[in-house]
């Protein structure tokens, strides 16, 4: 590659980013701060990474902000990561308008306090015809709570015909996903260094490019989404093909 040349193709960007924020609480630790502070750092991060998400193209960004399992976390960490949250959804609104952010929310909402899930609400109202990047906010959100959900909703319709069991097939199941119209995700980023999936979208990450950043999530900016979807670039997504399926080669060249 030519000294100074960039790396990064934009003709070939993720669609959908997924990512699991970790590192906050560590972050803090590490400094001797509160896992408050860690948290509020952690907020500054994700404008930054929304602002870059939207200037390279990406059609949708989804953050896991905060999982059903995170109910259990003391009272007084819980109480400001919904403040947070409310606070971030009201201050950043002038700017995601600017921007022309869609706002979209996945999880069961009706466990949100009721201001955060009105600011919540008039977030996605207010930016519904908004057609830029698509940012999702994963909130009281869980993968198998996802899926047990879409079965209840299936099973609801079942009862009164609209469904037949023995038709049901892949598409029909993901349409009773919390949001259907997004396209699954093509790169799932994890900050912190863990090296798990964390009940975050169980079903749409089949066939996601999974990338682990060593860096807590305060520290995650620009730059490091950037690397990200750099080495995505340079994987071969193959979907259960061979290699040399995908390449339009011979089909007994060899591959896994």
């Amino acid at each position: 590659m030519p000294m100074g040349e960039d790396p990064l193709r934009p003709e070939s960007l993720p669609r959908h980013v997924a990512i699991i924020m970790d590192g906050n609480g560590r972050w803090a630790e590490r400094r001797g701060l509160s896992r408050v502070e860690g948290h509020r750092a952690g907020k500054e991060a994700v404008t930054q990474v929304v602002k870059a998400a939207g200037e390279l193209g990406i059609e949708v960004l989804t953050l896991y902000a905060f999982s059903i399992e995170n109910w259990n976390r003391p009272q007084s960490e819980v109480t400001e990561l919904m403040r947070l949250a409310e606070r971030f959804l009201e201050e950043e609104l002038p700017e995601v308008m600017e921007q022309d952010i869609q706002v979209r929310a996945i999880g069961r909402l009706d466990r949100l306090p009721p201001n955060v899930r009105a600011r919540v609400e008039h977030a996605v109202e207010k930016t519904r015809d908004n057609a830029s990047l698509k940012l999702v906010f994963a909130l009281s959100y869980g993968g198998r709570a996802e899926i047990v959900d879409a079965a209840r909703r299936i099973l609801r319709d079942a009862e009164m015909g609209r469904v037949d069991a023995e038709a049901l097939d892949e598409k029909t199941f993901a349409s009773y996903l919390y949001d259907p119209e997004l396209p699954d995700p093509d790169l799932m980023i994890r900050t912190g260094g863990e090296e798990r999936v964390s009940n975050f979208l169980l079903w749409q990450i089949a066939y996601s490019e999974i990338y682990v950043a060593d860096v807590m999530w305060p520290d995650f900016g620009a730059e490091s989404l950037r690397a990200a979807i750099v080495d995505y670039q340079g994987r071969e997504r193959r979907f259960g093909l061979t290699s040399a399926q995908v390449s339009g080669g011979p089909t007994g060249s060899k591959g896994s």
